[in-house]
């Protein structure tokens, strides 16, 4: 094919392109031409230059019409905007082609068809001029079709994307970052179809949407063609990949959450001319909605080619890919700069504390770590949008493009569809927006003018609460922060939490609890399915073979529940340590676990009772304790999370030590291999009066400074009769800390503390720092303040 102004194959474009083929275009051409001998499959195509869309415009001699209703736009309450909008567009489609750029589209369609050796099935989309820039995503502001096949249907579809530069959203958005309508063009990309109706299709990124978190990789997808993930019309799979552990050739799949996967796109059987007609979406069936979209190798495969294009263009990305169901190949099939998080400073944030709670309306995944109240608007199209008033809470279905203008007046986003790479979720990121997205069933459960609470100041998951409630905030700039000699680090169980606290000034995490993950996301007792052929129970067996459907054998679902949830953390804080503590429930906490009541017995003080590495060698637990050390054996030797050291709690005798130690051993985990330390709590006294002996058997010490006293000073603090006489300054206390400190130091063992008394008291801060504590370890909302008395302290 001859050179030409208004045609570009994309093995002849490039990012220096991108003012003739807009920035998806340019994207695509340099992918093929750089990225494709590097492995990355990328469907060839060709681009309508911006060029064919000017001399469109200057032979319809329409751009001075389109400038005058321009000039005419209501630029303060944008009222008339739709009626601008429609009328630019009636112009645009009632024009003509000019014949010189239509003979160019056939005839570039035509060598894309001899390719395929048949009429080819392609994609049409529109590629801005100033599209996908750093600054701007331009998100959805114009016109895609899917599966469209012919030379008539090819022509209208490029006509139709010419006028979606002039879609309201598209114009609102133009008006809200600055940009010259008349200045910008628009180019079409014509691609090859991948046949992910058959498969399946998604989204992207080189780092944690949510977050900013650069070290992940976050794949998003469903059945079928990807406008439905786009537009947020369904809850789709997630995946998150740790980069490190990608690069060092380890099992690098940090979670997978199993998305509800409602409809699925697929081509429609009879198009006639319109392009819009082209597809239509289907009820998925319901072995494929409880079925991920891909399998480890996939999400494996996606995410080295999303590290080769991330390496490529020095920034982070984000992506669509698909699957073609005939030859079960993947495929990239864009690719453009990430727009929020790269140009925005993590270090800098603003923090979120909900006051009290309220009945929970609602919840789905979280977009935006702040809280929004105001009255809840339930709106059913984007034609509604006068009843929505500044401020209020935008509650739908789901949103598309065309309700971007809304978004600008809401003070929050609650779906029922979507995930957190949908259409909303990234149009509220950029807009800084609280949103909750895939909530299920918001529309019927908030009521029109109900007034309501948008908290998604926890993690990944947002709860919408009944109610106007009260919160604080805080602006936090940790470039501020110096940090001090005394390792400051972090106490956490939620990983959730993770990616973002990761950017708190810190060395680590002193301390993470397995409770939470269990309580939280496995919710089994491990014995019940280690033994779940024989349990009694019926109620408890249902329960449990819902919860871990898909896996044969049910130890192995408690296994990857918690090898990820604890990679999660120790992947958000790597390279710097972790230290996890291996279980330690109460028999009263044990039995509230599914299944629970089966293996645990009642004791009058579960305090001092069945806990801690007294059930590790107990034939009673010994099982789950098994499944524990199998966990942390896929975290450190399968995904090469070494950073993660262990923790046996409650440890009454040196010999209890010692058999604990030997036994993690025969199920994996040989202390000193590959500098895995095994660190002991300190929390009754006679680890403090045996601490050298201790110090033989254990890499570290871990003061537990709420146990220590109580058992010091035998006092339940719970109680509340008693409970003033709680006091971690008691002399009896600190003299046992002093006391296990100095052994720490002669045996030349790590040694930290675990506690809220060093951020609440600035004196006790001091002893410790005084007695050369190596670590003090904090809560996340009490680590700034303990910074400062630990800096206060080494002055």
């Amino acid at each position: 094919m001859e050179k030409s102004a208004f045609i570009k194959p994309f093995t002849e474009i490039g990012l220096a392109d991108i003012l003739s083929v807009g920035g998806k275009n340019a994207s695509l051409g340099e992918m093929i031409r750089v990225l494709a001998p590097k492995g990355i499959n990328i469907p060839d195509g060709f681009a309508v230059t911006s060029s064919a869309y000017w001399e469109f415009i200057y032979q319809n001699k329409i751009k001075e019409d389109i400038e005058k209703l321009l000039f005419s736009l209501d630029r303060k309450t944008y009222a008339n905007l739709g009626d601008t909008g429609k009328k630019i567009r009636d112009l645009i489609l009632h024009a003509t082609i000019p014949e010189e750029i239509v003979k160019e589209i056939v005839a570039a369609y035509k060598s894309l068809c001899k390719n395929y050796d048949h009429m080819a099935d392609v994609a049409v989309r529109s590629s801005g001029t100033a599209e996908d820039l750093p600054s701007a995503s331009f998100a959805g502001q114009h016109d895609s079709f899917l599966n469209i096949q012919g030379e008539v249907l090819l022509l209208i579809a490029v006509q139709q994307c010419f006028a979606s530069l002039f879609n309201d959203r598209a114009i609102k958005y133009r008006e809200d970052k600055g940009f010259d309508h008349m200045k910008i063009g628009l180019s079409v990309g014509v691609q090859k179809m991948v046949r992910s109706d058959l498969a399946c299709s998604g989204i992207g990124f080189t780092l944690d949407p949510e977050s900013g978190f650069r070290n992940v990789i976050h794949l998003a997808g469903t059945w079928g063609l990807g406008e439905n993930i786009v537009k947020g019309a369904v809850n789709p799979d997630e995946f998150f990949v740790f980069k490190t552990s990608l690069i060092n050739g380890k099992k690098a799949i940090l979670n997978k959450k199993l998305g509800t996967k409602a409809k699925t796109l697929v081509y429609a059987e009879h198009v006639d001319h319109l392009p819009e007609a082209s597809t239509t979406n289907i009820d998925t069936p319901e072995t494929k909605r409880s079925a991920f979209v891909l399998n480890d190798a996939e999400i494996t495969t996606l995410s080295r080619w999303a590290l080769i294009i991330e390496n490529h263009y020095k920034i982070p990305m984000d992506f669509e890919w698909a699957k073609d169901g005939i030859s079960n190949e993947l495929y990239i099939v864009q690719a453009r700069p990430e727009t929020v998080h790269s140009i925005k400073n993590p270090f800098a944030i603003k923090e979120y504390i909900l006051k009290k709670k309220g009945k929970i309306l609602a919840q789905g995944s979280s977009v935006g770590n702040k809280i929004a109240s105001g009255i809840a608007r339930i709106i059913s199209s984007p034609s509604e949008s006068g009843r929505l008033k500044a401020g209020e809470i935008l509650v739908a279905e789901n949103t598309n493009p065309d309700w971007n203008p809304l978004f600008k007046k809401a003070g929050a986003i609650i779906t029922d569809k979507g995930g957190r790479t949908s259409h909303a979720s990234i149009v509220a990121r950029e807009m800084g927006i609280v949103a909750v997205v895939g909530t299920e069933n918001a529309t019927k459960r908030i009521h029109d003018g109900q007034p309501v609470t948008v908290a998604c100041q926890e993690g990944k998951t947002c709860f919408v609460y009944d109610g106007l409630l009260e919160w604080e905030e805080k602006e936090i700039n940790f470039h501020d922060i110096k940090m001090p000699r005394t390792n400051p680090m972090l106490i956490l169980g939620d990983p959730d939490k993770a990616f973002p606290l990761s950017f708190y000034p810190n060395q680590g995490i002193g301390l993470m609890r397995l409770e939470f993950i269990i309580s939280n996301s496995i919710r089994i007792h491990p014995m019940a399915l280690v033994n779940f052929t024989k349990l009694k129970e019926e109620k408890a067996k249902k329960e449990i073979e819902l919860i871990t459907a898909g896996y044969a054998d049910k130890k192995s679902y408690f296994i990857d529940k918690l090898s990820q949830s604890v990679a999660t953390i120790a992947a958000a804080f790597y390279p710097k340590d972790v230290i996890v503590r291996m279980s330690d429930f109460k028999t009263n906490e044990y039995a509230n676990l599914i299944g629970g009541h089966e293996f645990e017995e009642p004791e009058e003080n579960p305090m001092i009772g069945f806990r801690g590495a007294s059930r590790y060698y107990n034939k009673r637990y010994k099982e789950g304790f098994r499944l524990e050390c199998e966990a942390m054996k896929v975290v450190r030797e399968e995904m090469g999370l070494t950073n993660v050291k262990l923790m046996i709690p409650f440890c009454r005798t040196v010999e209890e030590g010692k058999k604990v130690v030997q036994l993690m051993e025969e199920f994996g985990l040989k202390q000193k291999k590959d500098g895995l330390e095994i660190y002991v709590m300190i929390e009754i006294p006679s680890n403090v009066l045996l601490a050298d002996a201790f110090a033989e058997v254990f890499d570290g010490f871990s003061i537990g400074s709420n146990d220590l006293t109580q058992l010091t000073l035998g006092i339940d603090r719970d109680n509340a009769v008693i409970s003033n006489l709680f006091n971690e300054q008691n002399p009896a206390v600190t003299n046992l800390i002093r006391s296990v400190i100095a052994s720490a130091k002669r045996n030349h063992v790590k040694i930290g503390l675990c506690g809220q008394a060093p951020s609440d008291y600035p004196e006790f801060a001091q002893f410790l720092v005084k007695e050369k504590i190596d670590s003090i370890s904090f809560n996340p909302d009490a680590l700034l303040k303990g910074i400062k008395n630990i800096q206060k302290a080494e002055m």
